[in-house]
C-alpha cells in the first residue's frame, strides 16, 4: 500500500480496535535476506513474553533507549500487559511485517505517556527481530507494542522526510522466540475488521499473552 501523505506514516485513530495505537504501513519492502543476529548490549534488560503460541525473550536496551525500556518495564513489573494480546498482523509480503500487541486503550491498565525517543537519538534501527513502540503523536506512546519480522527502514526517523518524520521508538529486540513471532504475524486475518490502514490486518483470533515478566 503506497504512502500518499506523512500524516500515514504516524499512528491513526481506529474505533474498531478501542482506539488502540498503531502504526501505519510503510512501502512494500525489498526481498528478504537472511538476517544477522541482532546486537545485545550485556546490560540488556531481558523479558520473557508467553504467550498461548509460545514464549518469546526480548532483549530491552536500557542503555541506548532509557525511557522507553523503563515505560515498557513499569507494565511489566506492574503486571499490566497479562491477559492482554498480539491482535493485529500487518503482512508486507517477501515474509516482512510486523505483529502488535498491548493494551488497546484500556483506561484501566493505561499509564501516562512516555517521551518520545527517535532512532535518531538512540541509534537503533527498525531490522529484523525490533520491539517497538506504538503511537499517535510523538509522545504519546504508552504500553501497545509491535515486533518486525525483517527490516522496515520506514519506520525510522528521518528528518528529510516532511511533516511527522520522527519515526517510532525502537528499544530492543527479539533474542529467542521468533519462530513464535512468525507463525503470529502468518495467523489468519479478518478481511472486515479495523479501519484505515488496519482494516484486514487484525488476527481472526487474537494470540493471548499469557505473561510478560522479567527474566530470572
Amino acid at each position: 500500500m503506497a504512502i500518499r501523505s506523512p500524516l500515514a506514516a504516524i499512528a491513526l485513530c481506529i474505533a474498531s480496535a478501542a482506539s488502540a495505537q498503531v502504526v501505519a504501513p510503510p512501502p512494500p519492502p525489498a526481498p528478504v535476506l537472511p538476517a544477522p543476529a541482532p546486537t545485545v548490549p550485556a546490560t540488556a534488560v531481558r523479558v520473557v513474553v508467553t504467550t498461548s503460541d509460545g514464549p518469546i525473550t526480548l532483549a530491552l536496551d536500557k542503555d541506548h533507549a532509557p525511557k522507553t525500556t523503563a515505560n515498557f518495564l513499569r507494565y511489566v513489573d506492574q503486571k499490566r500487559l497479562d491477559g492482554v494480546t498480539f491482535y493485529r498482523a500487518m503482512k508486507l509480503g517477501n515474509g516482512v511485517g510486523l505483529i502488535q500487541g498491548g493494551l488497546k486503550g484500556d483506561p484501566k491498565r493505561i499509564l501516562p505517556p512516555v517521551a518520545h525517543e527517535p532512532t535518531t537519538l538512540t541509534g537503533l534501527t527498525h531490522d529484523d527481530a525490533t520491539i517497538s513502540l506504538a503511537r499517535y503523536a510523538p509522545g504519546t506512546a504508552t504500553a501497545d507494542f509491535f515486533i518486525t519480522v525483517g527490516a522496515i527502514p520506514y519506520l525510522d526517523a528521518d528528518p528529510a522526510r516532511a511533516g511527522d518524520n520522527q519515526g517510532f521508538a525502537a528499544f530492543g529486540h527479539v533474542v529467542e522466540g521468533m519462530d513464535v513471532v512468525r507463525r503470529i504475524l502468518e495467523a489468519p486475518t479478518s478481511p472486515t475488521a479495523g479501519a484505515g490502514a488496519m482494516k484486514g490486518q487484525m488476527i481472526a483470533a487474537p494470540v493471548r499473552i499469557l505473561t510478560v515478566r522479567r527474566a530470572k
